[in-house]
């Protein structure tokens, strides 16, 4: 029974200047109502901070801070990630520089 609850606890800290990001799900209907085919078969360029690390280190031992932080919604490349699964979800973890842009 203890090594389940300490299995639904664990949780994920990204290292260095690495992102956690959660892709949002892509629309499936327009505006207007209208369903589009296709739409599963896409990726969402979106997502949701989940985690972020405490940032890179520079070669004279200092810290420069993340831009991002947890809950921030984030434009993500076309390509790259590297692809995790942590309690049934499905995640990404991204480098902060490969992150295209924060969305205000």
């Amino acid at each position: 029974m203890l090594r389940a609850t300490l299995a639904l606890r664990r949780s994920f800290a990204p290292l260095g200047d690495r992102v956690l990001v959660s892709r949002l799900a892509v629309e499936e209907k327009t505006a207007g109502g209208l369903f589009l085919p296709g739409a599963d078969e896409k990726k969402s360029s979106e997502g949701v901070v989940s985690a972020v690390g405490p940032g890179a280190v520079t070669e004279s031992g200092n810290n420069l801070p993340m831009n991002l932080k947890e809950g921030d919604k984030v434009l993500l490349p076309e390509y790259g990630g590297m692809k995790i699964e942590l309690d049934g979800e499905e995640k990404f973890l991204y480098r902060e520089s490969d992150i295209l842009g924060k969305f205000q």
